[in-house]
C-alpha cells in the first residue's frame, strides 16, 4: 500500500486577513460560501506507473491542497475558475471529479495522468546517478500548475532560496493578488492579467526581490502567457529571452515555460533555472 498523507490543516484559511485582495478588490466567497458542485465523476487508469500519494507530498499551496489522499485543486478554464478533485484507489485507478467537460480535461492535464514515462524508467533504472531514485519513486510525476502565469511566478519565487521559503512566498503573493473561490479555502490561479496589474513595488513589499518583481510584471504586461501552450520550445525561449534587458540578473531565457514536446514524451510546463554568476553573487535584500 502506498504512502497516505496525514490530515493537514489549512494554514491560512478562515478569518486571517481583512478579506480584501490587493487593489481593494473583495475576495470572492470564502469557506462559508456554497461549495462548488462537481457534476462529473469518472474513474480512469493512468498511463504507466502513477502514485498520487507521491505526487501530492508537499503539494499544498494557495490554489490546491491534499487531505487524506484527496487532491482538491482550482482549474482555470477559459475565463472561469472551476474546482476539481482526484483520489487513487488501491488498484491504481483514479477517481476524478470536475464541474464541466473542459474542467475534466484540464484536470487530466494538471495531473499528467496521460504522460507515460515508462521508457524513461527502463532506460535509467540502472543508472549510477539516478537509478535508485527512478526505482523508489517510479510512480511520482510533477503535477502541473493550473496556469502558465503561476508557473512563471513559481520560477521567480524559487530562485536562490530554499524550497519552503519559496512556497511561502508564492502563497503569500497568490493570496494577496487573487480572489478566493466560493465554498473553499483556495484561491484562484494567477493569470497574466492579474500579475500585470500588480505594481512591482507591491511584489517587493510581499517579499519578492526588486529585480524579479520588475521582470515578472514586465513580462506579464507584454505577453499573454497562456498563448504559449502550442508554441515550440525554441520560440518560447527566444521570446522570453527578448524580455531580458541590460542589467537584469534574472535570465528569463533560462526559464523555459510551457509545452516541451520531446521526441517520445509529452512533457509540459518545464522550468529550467540556471543561475548566472551574477545571480550567485547577488545578496537578497532583507524582507520588510
Amino acid at each position: 500500500m502506498g504512502y497516505v498523507p496525514p490530515r493537514v490543516r489549512a494554514r491560512h484559511g478562515g478569518g486571517s486577513g481583512s478579506g480584501v485582495a490587493a487593489g481593494g478588490r473583495p475576495r470572492r466567497g470564502g469557506s462559508a460560501g456554497k461549495p462548488p458542485q462537481l457534476k462529473l465523476e469518472r474513474v480512469v487508469r493512468p498511463a504507466g506507473p502513477y502514485s498520487l500519494a507521491l505526487c501530492i507530498r508537499h503539494l499544498n499551496d494557495a490554489t490546491r491542497h491534499a487531505r487524506d489522499g484527496l487532491l482538491t485543486t482550482t482549474l482555470r478554464v477559459g475565463e472561469r475558475v472551476e474546482v476539481g478533485t482526484a483520489q487513487q484507489s488501491v488498484d491504481g485507478r483514479m477517481t476524478l471529479g470536475a464541474e464541466s467537460e473542459e474542467g475534466f480535461e484540464r484536470l487530466r492535464f494538471v495531473l499528467a495522468i496521460d504522460d507515460d514515462h515508462s521508457e524513461f524508467l527502463r532506460r535509467f533504472a540502472h543508472d549510477p546517478l539516478i537509478g535508485s531514485a527512478t526505482r523508489a519513486f517510479q510512480g511520482m510525476r510533477v503535477l502541473r500548475s493550473p496556469t502558465v502565469a503561476q508557473t512563471l511566478l513559481r520560477a521567480f519565487c524559487g530562485q536562490l532560496i530554499d524550497a519552503r521559503t519559496a512556497r511561502l512566498l508564492e502563497n503569500t503573493i497568490v493570496r494577496a493578488t487573487c480572489r478566493r473561490v466560493d465554498g473553499t479555502d483556495l484561491h484562484e490561479p494567477p493569470t497574466t492579467r492579474a500579475l500585470a496589474a500588480v505594481a512591482p513595488s507591491r511584489l517587493r513589499q510581499l517579499g519578492l526581490h526588486a529585480r524579479r518583481s520588475a521582470a515578472l510584471v514586465r513580462i506579464c504586461r507584454s505577453l499573454e502567457l497562456e498563448r504559449l501552450h502550442d508554441v515550440p520550445t525554441e520560440v518560447v525561449a527566444a521570446r522570453l529571452g527578448r524580455e531580458v534587458v541590460a542589467g537584469d540578473r534574472v535570465q528569463l531565457g533560462d526559464l523555459l515555460i510551457e509545452v516541451v514536446e520531446a521526441e517520445r514524451f509529452r512533457v509540459r510546463w518545464v522550468i529550467v533555472q540556471a543561475p548566472t554568476p551574477q545571480m550567485e553573487e547577488e545578496t537578497e535584500e532583507p524582507t520588510a
